[in-house]
């Protein structure tokens, strides 16, 4: 079994339902407390002993590689002033030189065409994506739960979660086989399916373990819905030849692609730090008294 070892983040989307704010800032760059969604993300894929990670960019993304770069001067600054807490926190968080790797998608073409540009630097081994606009709160994280489950059943590994059974329509949603290994085996996956045509009520969340022969099934740019290239229809014809397992997390997951799973997460977040908490449980009993 080959070791996991690199992740692919897409964070080429133009965030159109933050703007006026992303005009000049990334939606992936937009703070959740003190740090970028992206870094929520990252630091998740870390945890779960990724060593290679690999953004697939756009226009006017450079900010975010130069946020996973070292920054001299603000280093510089904050030792001189002694602010070395502050400066061993970031230094935690830069990746390893040589981690990281970044490449473009030209043209907005659909999750599947991001994910197949980055073939190159994936190469012949399997990888997680992780979609960004996705950040999870659980311990351990969702990721490395997922890895857990790859070491015993190998394949490919999506995270799934409970909907309400009447809004299968909003997501991509698989069918529940036997159990395996503290997971399951999907045997059906439909995108977005009537409540009363869909095979269960669990829903595809963000995170995915899959195997490199999806690249090749990418590469042939087959259009799906929207005129866009799909990653579950490439899933859907590497089901026929390989196995997919379900994990069922049970964590919180936030939407940061609305603004109103970005507010959700901003507060869960707030509330689960020390030093935050009671400053916002104020807050929130104040505002529920008028």
């Amino acid at each position: 079994m080959t070791k996991l070892r690199k992740a692919v983040f897409p964070v080429a989307g133009l965030g159109t339902r933050f703007l006026p704010a992303t005009k000049a800032v990334p939606k992936e760059m937009l703070t959740v407390v003190d740090r970028p969604v992206i870094q929520y993300v990252v630091d998740e894929a870390r945890e779960a002993g990724i060593e290679h990670f690999i953004f697939v960019t756009g226009r006017n993304k450079t900010v975010i590689e130069d946020h996973f770069d070292i920054q001299v001067e603000l280093y510089d600054t904050l030792a001189r002033r002694g602010k070395n807490d502050v400066l061993e926190r970031l230094r935690q968080l830069q990746p390893e030189p040589g981690q990281t790797s970044f490449t473009r998608q030209q043209e907005p073409l659909g999750l599947g065409h991001a994910v197949w540009c980055a073939r190159e630097l994936v190469g012949d081994e399997p990888f997680a994506l992780l979609l960004p606009d996705m950040i999870m709160q659980s311990e351990p994280g969702c990721l490395k739960q997922m890895v857990e489950l790859f070491n015993q059943t190998d394949g490919n590994i999506l995270s799934v979660e409970e909907c309400d059974p009447s809004q299968t329509h909003k997501y991509g949603i698989v069918g529940r086989g036997e159990a395996v290994a503290g997971g399951f085996r999907i045997n059906a996956m439909v995108e977005k399916p009537k409540p009363a045509e869909a095979p269960s009520n669990f829903y595809i969340s963000g995170r995915y373990i899959l195997q490199p022969e999806i690249f090749s099934l990418l590469g042939r740019h087959e259009r799906g819905a929207g005129g866009e290239i799909q990653l579950t229809d490439a899933m859907l014809k590497l089901m026929q030849e390989q196995p997919f397992h379900g994990h069922h997390f049970t964590g919180q997951t936030f939407d940061c692609g609305s603004p109103e799973g970005f507010v959700e997460a901003n507060l869960a977040f707030a509330l689960a730090r020390p030093d935050l908490r009671d400053h916002v449980m104020r807050m929130m009993e104040q505002a529920g008294g008028k």
